[in-house]
């Protein structure tokens, strides 16, 4: 199984810690994280700075096909996920008549900022591409080259609509695998097997005590107890 987590060097904390939640639980797992100066130096990415992305990630989680070499499922998600339940559970979800799979949230957000005063913007299908199983061998992804991810035309909107896509080549996941806190509410939209922190995680000092602040906090200790 390989997992490619979105890494912002401003939560460096977040994405270890997300890591740690899946290597926990999972042992035949790889972990890499999408870091901008790796993938600049590789020759993956080549695009300038992105004044509009609330994240360093906004655009490389594209890459995943690429970095797959368009072989196999992997997953990818952002840095400010905690998973509950082991990965398997959710690579055991992939269907091959799909090119993605995702949780289909109706998520629109009240607030202009989020995280660390970082713009909060709104589109259609709003984290659809925050957790995404990649079927990186699917005809349809072949669309999804280096020269249309960095090229500077390509927009955000198109992308992370996967507007290359047919609709029905986007198949549906459990939002409880990509549980927004803040919008799903237990019990009535069931229990969480992935929190995600998508307005602010307690990293943050303004989220310290955000709605599930506790279990990030033990996982923080855990991981922090493993690695003495």
């Amino acid at each position: 199984m390989d997992v490619y987590i979105g890494y912002d060097s401003r939560e460096d904390l977040a994405y270890q810690v997300c890591s740690h939640s899946i290597k926990s639980k999972s042992k035949s797992v790889n972990v890499y994280p999408l870091k901008l100066n790796e993938l600049k130096e590789k020759g993956y990415y080549k695009r300038g700075e992105d004044k509009l992305g609330s994240t360093e990630f906004t655009f490389s989680r594209f890459l995943v096909p690429i970095l797959n070499e368009y072989k196999g499922w992997a997953l990818f998600c952002d840095c400010d996920l905690l998973f509950l339940n082991p990965i398997e559970e959710l690579f055991s979800l992939v269907d091959n008549k799909y090119a993605v799979m995702c949780v289909q949230h109706d998520y629109n957000p009240t607030g202009d900022t989020k995280m660390d005063g970082r713009l909060q913007s709104i589109y259609p299908r709003k984290n659809w591409s925050s957790l995404v199983l990649w079927n990186c061998g699917h005809p349809s992804n072949k669309k999804v080259t280096s020269d249309l991810v960095n090229d500077p035309d390509t927009t955000g909107k198109y992308l992370h609509r996967f507007s290359w896509l047919e609709d029905d080549e986007i198949g549906s996941i459990n939002h409880e695998w990509n549980w927004l806190v803040g919008w799903y509410k237990e019990p009535k939209d069931g229990s969480p097997k992935a929190i995600h922190y998508t307005e602010g995680g307690p990293w943050f000092p303004e989220y310290r005590f955000c709605d599930y602040h506790d279990i990030w906090k033990k996982k923080l200790l855990e991981m922090m107890n493993t690695s003495v």
